[in-house]
């Protein structure tokens, strides 16, 4: 696949079968993940797999209850529009994927999130190339940054979750999305 074809083809993935993921082609992505550029080369990323369902599913009900008491508080009003969904005992918020990959860091820098993120679309578009689906879970991100959760994946106190993606095989590719033309502000020559 050449690169502007999976730029183009990769799509957030919500439903999977119940084939594993092997290590191999878990090293893999992380080897793609890796690549990225970061901001004095300090590639501050740091990965957590998770490939238990159990867990997942523990993980997503304690998500899913954090998420309703601040729409039931207010305090986060983006969780409203999602309230009907998050109270469905049988959402996932993972999807019932069984790879979960965590990047993360053991200490925040003012680069390190933007690091992350550019570690997170190398692991994308690798998926994407070896036929795997992937999605960003930005709902999981509260969860694992609780200390409990930061210890269980292997995250010191000082660090974070940052880019919580599912890895899968995908059940169906999901139809293309349309984009926006860019939108450029400016244009100075």
């Amino acid at each position: 696949m050449q690169l502007l074809e999976a730029i183009h083809s990769r799509r957030s993935v919500r439903a999977y079968t119940d084939r594993e993921v092997d290590e191999a082609t878990i090293r893999a992505l992380l080897h793609a993940a890796v690549q990225a550029p970061s901001a004095i080369n300090t590639q501050p990323w740091r990965f957590s797999i998770v490939q238990s369902k159990a867990r997942l599913r523990h993980y997503s009900d304690r998500a899913k209850e954090t998420m309703l008491a601040r729409a039931h508080a207010a305090t986060d009003p983006r969780a409203a529009q999602f309230m009907e969904l998050l109270e469905d005992p049988a959402f996932n918020i993972f999807y019932d994927a069984g790879t979960l990959v965590v990047i993360g860091v053991e200490t925040r820098t003012t680069y390190s999130d933007a690091d992350c993120w550019l570690a997170a679309q190398n692991l994308m578009l690798a998926a994407c190339d070896a036929g795997l689906g992937t999605c960003a879970i930005g709902f999981a991100v509260g969860v694992l940054n609780t200390p409990e959760i930061k210890a269980e994946i292997g995250l010191p106190e000082s660090g974070a979750a940052l880019a919580p993606i599912l890895v899968g095989y995908p059940l169906a590719m999901p139809d293309p999305m349309s984009r926006d033309e860019p939108r450029v502000l400016s244009w100075t020559r």
